[in-house]
């Protein structure tokens, strides 16, 4: 019975701590955008940068299925599809370079590219005539291919991806629907390389995925609810301060 529950052989303490960042997953995937970077840090520490990338997959690819769930029909799909093709360019390259650069150095740049966009992002929230980030053909593919470097090196790319979105100013339920499809497509796309290529996803962690499944689906209806209740302006000021906060935690990853 412990062989089932504990596939991976880790002490009790990982094994919960895993199980509660799993609801964090689907808290994120649900509508609390943001909140499963805190998950990627913890991961990482417990059981090395490159395995957490692999057992984080099927958690995020799990709660996007849910968040389509509740939000498929909110999801406007031709906001997402020029960005997409850069991405997969984003993520080919990082399975090439994945054992070839620094960790540290990567994450470092990556954090303060968020910060940059960020910075950018507010700019655009506070002025009074507003600019539509997207329309810019360098910002969108220089987004998309740092996205998908980012996705694939450590499923660290959701504050990359969530500026492009909330440039869009879309409603709530569009926002987190469009996502919903933009994410399961690029994380459904990673899986055959971390399996043939990086061998970070196999069997044990897959059945560990699936048993902790449960956790992942009380963070999504959570979720679901407490976004509910969130006004719009509050909801995208609460999104500005989680992406900051994950890319400060990149610095510590």
């Amino acid at each position: 019975m412990l062989e089932i529950l504990n596939p991976l052989h880790t002490t009790w303490n990982t094994w919960f701590i895993t199980l509660f960042c799993a609801f964090l997953i689907g808290l994120s995937k649900s509508g609390l955008k943001g909140v499963a970077m805190v998950a990627i840090p913890v991961l990482a520490f417990l059981y090395g940068g490159k395995a957490s990338v692999g057992i984080m997959l099927p958690f995020l690819i799990m709660g996007d299925a849910m968040a389509l769930s509740f939000y498929f029909k909110s999801g406007k799909i031709k906001y997402i599809l020029k960005l997409i093709p850069w991405a997969i360019i984003g993520i080919l390259v990082a399975v090439y370079v994945g054992n070839l650069i620094n960790d540290q150095q990567f994450k470092t740049t990556i954090a303060v590219a968020i910060l940059i966009c960020l910075a950018l992002l507010i700019y655009n929230e506070f002025r009074k005539s507003k600019v539509k980030l997207t329309d810019n053909k360098v910002f969108s593919g220089s987004l998309g291919l740092m996205g998908g470097f980012a996705t694939m090196m450590g499923n660290a790319a959701g504050p990359i991806f969530n500026l492009y979105l909330l440039s869009m100013r879309l409603p709530k339920e569009s926002y987190i629907g469009t996502g919903a499809w933009f994410y399961i497509f690029l994380n459904c796309f990673k899986v055959p390389f971390h399996i043939l290529s990086w061998n970070t996803i196999n069997w044990q962690t897959i059945q560990m995925n699936v048993i902790m499944f449960p956790a992942l689906f009380v963070g999504a209806l959570i979720g679901k609810k407490v976004v509910s209740y969130i006004p719009e302006r509050t909801y995208r000021y609460l999104i500005f301060t989680v992406i900051l906060l994950s890319a400060i935690l990149l610095f510590f990853k």
